[in-house]
């Protein structure tokens, strides 16, 4: 039977995530239907989600102004697995430290906007990951930066002694775009291989 897996695609990557969350599933031998999620009554049929990057303050106003939201907070109520990438990230946090970006609260983390620098400044880096054997090539583009977390929270990865990837029960968080590469094993991290709420 396929996975439905949902792309928010209010802004971001959403056919690189797309294509990844294929990949992950093809590798665990499941079938993955994925649906772009733009309008409101989409995610409650998903069993997977992904909240891609993009302009974390446009991102949380779209998800409110279609009703989006609530049921994003829903899904992670019921243990369904996310993965949030850099805004994303933002956006799935606690604390943005932005009054303009409304958080969903997915995460108990503080979140540091473009820490890393402008666009300009983006990188690749060869990133240990928790979970992974080998070192995973993570990219980052204005990226955000974890400032703290809550007692629950593990930290899969740090880059420059600051976390960059984060689990919060159902939910894994990157502050890079693991979307932007051929490797998709941080997809298979979230929705695959993850603890009691894995899809395998």
């Amino acid at each position: 039977m396929a996975l439905t897996a949902g792309v928010v695609a209010v802004q971001g990557d959403v056919s690189e995530h797309a294509d990844a969350l294929r990949r992950a599933g093809a590798a665990h031998g499941r079938e993955v239907a994925v649906e772009a999620i733009r309008t409101a009554g989409v995610v409650p049929d998903c069993d997977l989600l992904a909240l891609p990057g993009g302009e974390s303050t446009a991102i949380s106003r779209l998800l409110g102004d279609e009703g989006i939201a609530p049921e994003i907070v829903a899904h992670v109520e019921a243990g369904k697995p996310v993965l949030a990438t850099c805004a994303g990230l933002i956006v799935a946090s606690t604390d943005a430290g932005d009054d303009r970006v409304d958080e969903l609260g997915l995460v108990d983390a503080t979140v540091e906007r473009n820490a890393f620098g402008r666009q300009a400044d983006s990188f690749e880096a060869p990133l240990d990951v928790a979970g992974l054997d080998d070192p995973f090539p993570a990219v980052f583009i204005r990226a955000p930066v974890v400032a703290a977390v809550g007692d629950d929270v593990d930290v899969l990865a740090r880059w420059d002694g600051r976390p960059v990837a984060i689990r919060d029960g159902p939910v894994v968080a990157t502050s890079f775009h693991p979307e932007l590469t051929d490797d998709d094993r941080l997809h298979s991290l979230a929705f695959f291989e993850g603890p009691d709420h894995s899809t395998d």
